[in-house]
Formats: structure tokens, sequence, C-alpha cells
């Protein structure tokens, strides 16, 4: 099981906006000690999105989707995460009741329609303006916009998540190699994986004008993390290589 996110929008692919959801989520996860494993960027296209969540619905991920919750004509991605599960949409009754609240007097047919979610749906509360988003499974629909769906966001994980947080906390620690290429780093880096299997170890090259060096460092589970840096330090001293610590402990 791993984090995913869907950030759906033409408006993004098409370059008229940035997306900013993706970086958040990898540091609302950091933050928690998880981290994302992927993430998919789907123009407003009903046959993508609902093909995609095909595909995410039947897998074990948890996944993020921004975008494409509202109720005008080009936000297709509750009526596709209902057609992908294979099932209808409805008013959701908890999602009526926080709708009504939020417009009163006003309410209308076109703002209820916002609280029609797949069958079997949970809501996510907004703080923002109580317009709900919804999980379907550990698929959690949010709005495009980023100061709705980021508190939404931390809502689930600390709602839903909050064991994950404790059990699964992911670390990365890494070294500044100087005076080495990374083909001269490639036997620590194999050694370094089969000593800690699961962990990733990775290499970053960065070139200057006025310096060259190596980011080697390893990322994941946080109790094993400090052994495989430690083991790393060991392998490229061995090698003749200086390093220095990129984020020491303490």
């Amino acid at each position: 099981m791993g984090f995913g996110a869907i950030v759906i929008g033409d408006e993004i692919m098409s370059g008229k906006r940035q997306d900013k959801h993706m970086a958040r989520a990898i540091a609302l996860l950091g933050e928690r000690g998880l981290e994302l494993s992927w993430c998919l960027h789907l123009a407003d296209e009903p046959g993508l999105i609902t093909a995609t969540l095909e595909r995410t619905l039947a897998g074990s991920d948890m996944v993020f989707s921004f975008g494409g919750i509202g109720a005008t004509p080009d936000d297709h991605t509750r009526k596709c995460a209902a057609d992908a599960a294979g099932v209808d949409l409805a008013l959701h009754p908890d999602a009526e009741v926080e709708i009504r609240a939020r417009f009163g007097a006003e309410i209308n047919a076109q703002r209820l329609r916002m609280g029609e979610f797949p069958r079997g749906s949970r809501i996510i509360p907004s703080p923002y303006n109580r317009i709900p988003g919804f999980s379907l499974g550990d698929h959690h629909f949010l709005p495009g916009f980023p100061q709705m769906a980021w508190p939404m966001m931390e809502w689930v994980l600390d709602f839903h998540y909050r064991e994950l947080q404790a059990a699964g906390r992911i670390a990365e620690r890494a070294l500044i190699v100087r005076g080495a290429g990374e083909s001269q780093l490639i036997g620590v880096m194999n050694a370094c994986l089969e000593r800690f299997p699961g962990l990733k170890v990775f290499s970053l090259p960065h070139m200057s004008e006025t310096d060259r060096y190596v980011e080697l460092g390893v990322r994941g589970d946080a109790s094993r993390v400090p052994a495989a840096i430690a083991a790393l330090r060991e392998s490229v001293s061995a090698l003749g290589f200086d390093w220095t610590d990129l984020n020491p402990e303490g």
C-alpha cells in the first residue's frame, strides 16, 4: 500500500495554472512520516478519468484526487468515480445537511447537486465553506482549490490514517561525496541495497561552475535508516572519498 495523487483539470494540462497539489501532498505526508508514491495529471475528459479510477480503485493504494467535484459542466469527477465503482450518484444525507447549513434560504437544486456522491461514500468535512468532499474506500476526492483541499487532506490523514503515521514513519539521510562520480559509487549503492532490503538508495549529481559533488543517500523505514547511512559512510571512506553529512542528526 502506498499514497497516490490524481490532479484533474484542463487548466493544469493547458498550462493556464500550475499544479500546486503534488508539492503540498508531499509536504503534508512528509510531516507525518509518510510519502507520496505516484502522481497523475489528467485533463477534464470523462473517459480518461473513469478508466484511471477503475484501475486505482482496484488497487490497494490510498489516493487523493484533486479537482472536478463541483457542479459546473466541466466537473466530471463525481460521476466518473460512480461509474468506475459501478454505483449510482445520490444526494448524501450528511452532505445535504452541510450544504443546507452553508446556504440557508439561498439553497437550490444546483447547490445540492454538489452533495451527490457515489453510493457508499463518506463525506470529508470542509472547514473552509462547509461544501464537503467524499471518500470512496481509500480514495478521497477533494476540490481543486488549494485553500479548500489542503485542510481537508489533513483531516483525512489524521482521522483515517493516524495509525500509519505511528507505525510506518519514513526518514531520509544523505551524504555529500566529493571527488567521486556516480559510476564509482554504484558498487556502494548495490551493497547497501543488498544489506538493507526494502530501503531506497539514491544518488543525485550536482554540477556548477564552482563545485561538483554527488548527493548519496538512503530513504525508507525510519528505524533502519541510521544503520544504512552509517554503512554508506563506511563504504565511501573505504574507497578513499571525502564525505560530509547533508542532514546530520541533532
